[in-house]
């Protein structure tokens, strides 16, 4: 008889503690500074008959302005999240893209469909479906490349260019020996790929890191090797006749000690194009892991070519 009332007390005692601290955090919610918490919107959009993911992050109707990120070869958009989060806190709107045959969006297994100029038009196809007059278009690696077909593509779309670790004329022996083996491995020997991929599936997720390397290893072997081809028999990047004449302000990245994205590929392409800045980084993924010197002189040189823009968005302390 006496233990009933003393369980029921227990019972409405943890009710009371859980509704408060529900209450607490919703309060908590609301006192937060919208700069702290960007809204983030995953959407997709049909370009060429083929469907295409993207993250938005920050509000349009309320930033500085866009920029819109692109990721390197077999790699997704997730590997911008930190950086896209980041640039939202500061009052910007960014865009990240899952290129055709990465990440979340279609694969067709034609290797005529993949290439940069092919890429390009897709950056400029999400500009059109978020109604996005211009923007800062900017990459790693592959997603390098891609801005600056995009810029000669469409210059009055490219407000700015963000260009880390291009792959230029410099890169061409070390790519040469790093992807036909893949390459070869997709289209003769499928059942290494699939392997691979099973053994992703059962890596623990939750670390954006390991996210971003499972996200690499789930390829479809027939889509990888179509893409593989497109690529590597394609065109690299613009020549640099043509880069020459790119006189949109550009922020160049490029670091030592990594052959398949040389220092000189990225010294180079600083010195063709008339308007843009070099830095320098410390190593191949400074960026990805002491992020903040980098992160520092993107947002400065964001926050210069939209000066005077929405300068309603307080940027984040």
């Amino acid at each position: 008889m006496t233990e009933q009332p003393r369980r029921w007390s227990a019972m409405q005692a943890r009710e009371r503690f859980r509704r408060r601290t529900k209450d607490d955090a919703a309060d908590a919610s609301e006192r937060r500074p919208l700069a702290l918490a960007p809204l983030e919107v995953h959407g997709a959009f049909q370009h060429d008959g083929f469907r295409l993911e993207y993250t938005e992050y920050g509000d349009s109707a309320t930033s500085a302005g866009t920029v819109l990120l692109t990721h390197g070869i077999l790699l997704s958009r997730r590997m911008h999240r930190p950086l896209a989060r980041r640039l939202a806190r500061e009052g910007f709107h960014v865009v990240t893209l899952d290129l055709l045959g990465h990440g979340g969006s279609d694969r067709p297994t034609e290797s005529w469909r993949y290439s940069l100029t092919a890429f390009a038009e897709q950056v400029v196809g999400l500009l059109d479906h978020l109604d996005v007059e211009q923007a800062v278009v900017g990459g790693t690696s592959l997603g390098a490349n891609v801005s600056l077909e995009t810029a000669v593509l469409a210059p009055d779309r490219v407000h700015g260019l963000l260009v880390e670790m291009p792959v230029l004329d410099n890169a061409i022996f070390a790519g040469l020996l790093a992807f036909p083996p893949l390459l070869f491995a997709a289209r003769f020997a499928p059942v290494t790929v699939n392997t691979v991929k099973a053994a992703a599936k059962r890596v623990p997720r939750g670390y954006i890191w390991v996210d971003v390397v499972a996200d690499v290893l789930q390829q479809e072997p027939a889509a990888m090797a179509a893409l593989l081809h497109g690529l590597l028999f394609g065109r690299i990047a613009p020549p640099r006749s043509i880069r020459q004449r790119i006189d949109i302000p550009a922020l160049v990245i490029g670091h030592a000690r990594d052959p398949i994205h040389p220092f000189g590929d990225a010294d180079a392409l600083a010195r063709d194009m008339p308007a843009a800045t070099f830095v320098q980084a410390r190593s191949p993924v400074e960026l990805r892991f002491d992020p903040q010197r980098l992160t520092s002189e993107i947002v400065s040189f964001l926050r210069e070519r939209y000066a005077g823009v929405g300068e309603s968005s307080a940027p984040a302390s």
